[in-house]
């Protein structure tokens, strides 16, 4: 295949697959979890190779003019194929996990129709050449998610969906009148230019800044900054599935990479602290990280606690984007990857928690360890990471942003981090207490909320096995993080391209 059809292709394949999947009937169970799976298998096949033409310095690059000098490019750079290669593999255990926990539901067809669609649409993003290519997928992603939100039709999930539309739609129009201001003053959207927004700076600084803060703006909206977040607690009302599609895959990330791209491939980081916006942006991020935090203490039932600390979270990426230097940029590239794992898994956990339990809130928990230790083991993992404790792969974020804080002179940010990890530790060291050192039902002191029988282990294999395979790469990512082609290795790869070229 010619490599500059690579990108088109991977998207294609789930397009595809969607376009399939709404044909079918919904009782063509079989037919659509083959359909499902072969059209993940066939992404991460074609971005493994996306991913070795970048090693070899080649990048693949599809192309076509849509009117005057607008374009509309895929581009597979190293920055692209790493957040395409960390949806796609998770996308796959996303979808092994949505087809064990659907089991027996109603509109499975509707569902993984719209699945589909926000596979090709995050992938859109991630290998987006331009910011006119990247705002088609990036309101694709919106409108694809919405159906899966309000997947279960209650007057709750619709309430969520309406306010999730109001934040999405509204951050669109903003990051449009950003993309229009700037190509009409400079003639340029493309993440590969050579020329850049440098020129413009003598004259031009105020209005430089104020696109930069409309652009960042409309993506801090799906990236949950606060206090731009709102949409996101609310949002947990959609099956557990959808929330690791949220928080872990898709919408927040595909914020937080939006951010990415404006500073390291749009203005460029020399520009960006030239114009002085990259300290506003390390403030607004460090905000977003305590109060997320002190959030997710006061939630009293899982998911919602989890959703707290994903609006924390991820701004650990903008934080890194934020300190000039190489070490603060290879701590967010990592921690694009890591959260990813590790936020992933216990969203798998939480949904197993509930399906076979029916717990929900944190004071269920009690024993829970017991009766499931491979899904408690797998949230173990997936916690201790989130506080940044070793041998998981958030230590490694962690660290790199407090080398990246010193190297920028901004030591505040340092304090900022303890207390980050230590109000993590106090939202989820009491889970773990609850999981393994408390006594529940299993001992004869009453019952779980609703116990349930799924499978001849501890619940459904389909639930099970991508839970623990996220735990597992969320632990090797932390003790193989010297090897070549770790998430580390490439954050590494990614960043060096960025302060050498």
């Amino acid at each position: 295949m010619n490599a500059a059809w690579l990108p088109l292709t991977a998207i294609a394949a789930s397009l595809l697959a969607a376009v399939i999947i709404f044909t079918l009937p919904e009782d063509a169970r079989r037919l659509r979890t083959s359909i499902n799976l072969s059209a993940a298998v066939i992404k991460i096949t074609l971005v493994a190779l996306m991913v070795g033409r970048v090693v070899q310095g080649d990048e693949a690059i599809f192309s076509f003019q849509i009117v005057g000098n607008i374009d509309f490019v895929l581009r597979a750079d190293a920055l692209g194929v790493m957040f395409a290669g960390l949806s796609s593999v998770l996308w796959l255990c996303t979808t092994v996990y949505a087809i064990g926990y659907l089991e027996g539901t109603a509109n499975r067809k509707r569902f993984f129709g719209f699945f589909s669609l926000c596979v090709a649409s995050t992938l859109g993003i991630a290998l987006a050449g331009n910011l006119f290519t990247f705002l088609i997928f990036y309101e694709m992603l919106t409108l694809s998610t919405y159906p899966l939100v309000v997947h279960s039709g209650t007057d709750k999930a619709l309430k969520a969906g309406r306010v999730y539309l109001r934040y999405t739609l509204t951050a669109g129009v903003v990051l449009l009148f950003g993309v229009v201001l700037l190509y009409s003053f400079t003639g340029e959207h493309s993440f590969a230019s050579e020329r850049g927004l440098g020129d413009y700076l003598g004259d031009h600084r105020a209005l430089l800044t104020f696109i930069f803060a409309l652009l960042v703006g409309g993506f801090a909206v799906k990236a949950a900054m606060v206090p731009l977040h709102g949409w996101l607690p609310r949002a947990m009302v959609a099956p557990a599935p959808v929330s690791a599609l949220l928080h872990a895959v898709a919408v927040v990330k595909a914020g937080a990479f939006g951010i990415l791209r404006i500073i390291y491939d749009l203005y460029g980081i020399e520009l960006s602290v030239e114009l002085g916006v990259t300290t506003a942006l390390a403030v607004a991020a460090c905000i977003t990280i305590i109060y997320g935090s002190l959030r997710a203490i006061a939630q009293q039932e899982l998911k919602p606690r989890l959703a707290f600390s994903t609006i924390s979270q991820v701004s650990y990426i903008v934080l890194g984007v934020s300190l000039f230097g190489p070490f603060g940029t290879i701590g967010a590239l990592a921690h694009l990857l890591h959260q990813g794992l590790m936020k992933v898994t216990l969203f798998f956990c939480a949904g197993i928690y509930a399906e076979e339990l029916g717990i929900h809130r944190i004071d269920e928990m009690n024993g829970a360890g017991k009766r499931m230790p491979l899904t408690s083991l797998a949230f173990t993992i997936g916690a201790l990471g989130m506080i940044g404790l070793p041998p998981v792969a958030g230590f490694i974020t962690k660290w790199y942003l407090g080398i990246g804080a010193i190297q920028a002179e901004m030591y505040w940010v340092v304090a900022v981090l303890v207390a980050s990890s230590t109000l993590n530790a106090i939202y989820f060291l009491p889970i773990l207490h609850r999981l393994w050192f408390r006594v529940g039902p299993a001992h004869g002191y009453g019952s779980w909320p609703n116990e349930q029988r799924l499978g001849r282990l501890e619940t459904h294999g389909w639930l099970l096995w991508p839970a623990v395979f996220t735990a597992v790469i969320s632990l090797a990512a932390g003790l193989l993080a010297g090897l070549p082609f770790s998430p580390l290795d490439w954050a590494t790869r990614v960043a060096m391209g960025e302060y050498l070229q």
